[in-house]
């Protein structure tokens, strides 16, 4: 395994800024927006599957203080039809173009497992690259990437949607997914992503049960250790229903915002939401009381 550049768990990168293809800042901890186009997702599927639907959900998400709105146009829930790129254009493009035609400073990210769809969505105005397989989906991936120059999330999972939950299998959970993802931010590196352009996520609910989930939680400090700001998506996730009695996914947002003001507590850089507007006040008072001195008066 790569051996990680700083073991400390204290060190947490909170303010993030890449000087790319289109200069970015963020201060961490920073709200993205989940904008799905897809008629299928396990949460939202059909809520904004046409492209005005979605145009207002992410000028909402936006308005309500997200720092970034991650728009996808396909779902990688278990057991989701993979969907060809045409298509998958087809539901995100014209909901980059309007958002960045309306907001020309709102950073924009394409949640997606295909170069030409990550290509093809930069070139319309997304700022970043969310991968969700950990370059695993396309080879072409890393080096797309690297020539976009923009900022990519190295999610972590095991096989694809089809596949994942009967790889679920770990010994240590959290220090093979920290092991795993090392070696793939090593894969970027070497495509020639800058290490201050990648970010990491180690991928709750993809090839992971309910148990491996909440201890990748409780143990976000290792994977902090390895010195990349980390993306947390709980939002609205399975585990999450089981611990609620088998809630629907949108009844599970109180939970999620737990899941994210912990999360925040903890180190991560950036919380994935489907409900922009309650994280953005829940991690500002995080950010607050972070900078509170604990002894103002020696």
């Amino acid at each position: 395994m790569p051996k990680p550049q700083n073991q400390s768990p204290l060190i947490v990168q909170r303010h993030i800024h890449w000087t790319g293809r289109r200069p970015l800042e963020l201060v961490a901890p920073a709200v993205m927006a989940i904008v799905n186009t897809t008629p299928d997702s396990f949460s939202d599927g059909g809520d904004f599957a046409d492209a005005a639907s979605a145009v207002r959900a992410a000028s909402d998400a936006l308005d309500a203080g997200a720092q970034i709105v991650d728009i996808g146009g396909e779902s990688t829930r278990p057991g989701a039809r993979p969907v060809e790129a045409s298509e998958e254009l087809a539901r995100v493009l014209p909901v980059i173009r309007a958002v960045r035609e309306a907001r020309p400073h709102a950073i924009l990210s394409i949640d997606t497992l295909k170069s030409a769809v990550a290509r093809a969505a930069v070139d319309a105005g997304a700022a970043m690259v969310n991968d969700v397989s950990g370059l695993d989906g396309d080879a072409a991936m890393a080096e797309t990437v690297a020539e976009l120059n923009v900022p990519i999330v190295i999610g972590h999972r095991r096989g694809d949607a089809a596949t994942m939950q009967s790889l679920a299998s770990y010994r240590d959970v959290a220090c093979e997914v920290r092991d795993e993802l090392a070696a793939r931010c090593e894969r970027a590196l070497a495509a020639g992503i800058p290490r201050d352009r990648i970010l990491i996520d180690p991928g709750l609910g993809f090839a992971k049960r309910a148990d491996h989930n909440w201890e990748l939680l409780a143990r976000l400090p290792e994977l902090i250790a390895l010195g990349y700001p980390i993306v947390i998506g709980a939002s609205r996730k399975s585990f999450l229903g089981e611990l609620l009695g088998g809630r629907p996914p949108k009844e599970r947002d109180d939970a999620s915002l737990a899941c994210a003001v912990l999360a925040a507590t903890a180190g991560a850089s950036i919380l994935r939401v489907h409900r922009a507007a309650p994280a953005v006040d829940a991690l500002a008072v995080v950010e607050r009381l972070r900078r509170t001195p604990q002894n103002p008066h020696p």
